[in-house]
């Protein structure tokens, strides 16, 4: 390319020195010329090329920028409600442990005497209450020295607002007698009576019945052993828990 320009400046040369110029030298010219031209255009489209692959790399960045600003958004108030609900966690732990230090203080010579137990289970509150301080065996019926514990657990539940009240009997896996099973045909009818015997009573000094749910899971649910005899003992008793009503409505089927 450079010959050829050389070769064009010479011939330009030649026609201002001499004045005139052939036919042969000016097509010379013409020609170095045109492809002179046509080589700018070529470096010109590359040119151009390039400058749309760069626009176009441009658009692409700004677009994943554009995504990367979103996702760091998403992040930021992902962070804030996990934030919120460790908060929330934390306060609720709180609560609860205080609640429990509270129901265990109201209960305090109940729990010496081994009456019942209370239980702490993350933001639930269980009272373990023993089957042969409430019914005599084989029955629904409170005792008197279930009234006396029972009435004091209903106290010290009334203040518990938020919380939902679930009772819950158990048993053994000893079957119904005889002669009791036209009233009892199995350990689920027992177990559920003795739930809704306790929740009528602890409505009877003051619990709120719309707070209260009893149900029965008969011998399906042990905490000891059935092949002893004090496993079975451990296993005849009434749950009475405190539940977060917020949890207790999601768990609810809906209306």
């Amino acid at each position: 390319m450079k010959r050829t320009a050389l070769r064009a400046a010479a011939a330009v040369a030649a026609v201002v020195v001499t004045g005139c110029v052939s036919q042969g030298a000016f097509d010379e010219m013409e020609l170095a010329k045109n492809k002179e031209i046509d080589s700018l255009r070529s470096q010109r489209g590359v040119l151009d090329s390039q400058v749309q692959n760069l626009q176009s790399q441009k658009a692409e960045l700004e677009q994943q920028r554009g995504a990367l600003e979103t996702q760091q958004a998403d992040l930021r108030r992902q962070i804030q409600a996990l934030e919120q609900q460790k908060a929330q966690l934390e306060s609720a732990s709180k609560q609860t442990q205080n609640q429990y230090d509270s129901l265990v203080k109201n209960l305090t010579e109940e729990v010496k005497k081994g009456q019942l137990q209370v239980r702490q289970y993350r933001d639930m509150l269980t009272v373990d209450v023993a089957e042969q301080l409430l019914f005599d065996s084989g029955r629904a019926d409170l005792k008197e020295s279930g009234k006396a514990v029972l009435k004091k657990v209903g106290e010290a539940l009334k203040g518990y607002e938020d919380k939902v009240i679930r009772i819950v009997g158990h048993t053994d896996n000893i079957p119904i007698t005889k002669s009791l099973q036209k009233r009892f045909p199995s350990n689920w009818e027992l177990s559920v009576a003795r739930a809704t015997t306790v929740v009528r009573y602890l409505q009877e000094v003051g619990v709120p019945p719309e707070r209260m749910i009893a149900s029965g899971r008969a011998e399906y649910q042990p905490i000891g052993e059935n092949d002893s005899v004090e496993g079975r003992r451990k296993n005849r008793r009434t749950e009475i828990t405190l539940v977060d009503r917020n949890a207790a409505q999601e768990a609810a089927p809906p209306r």
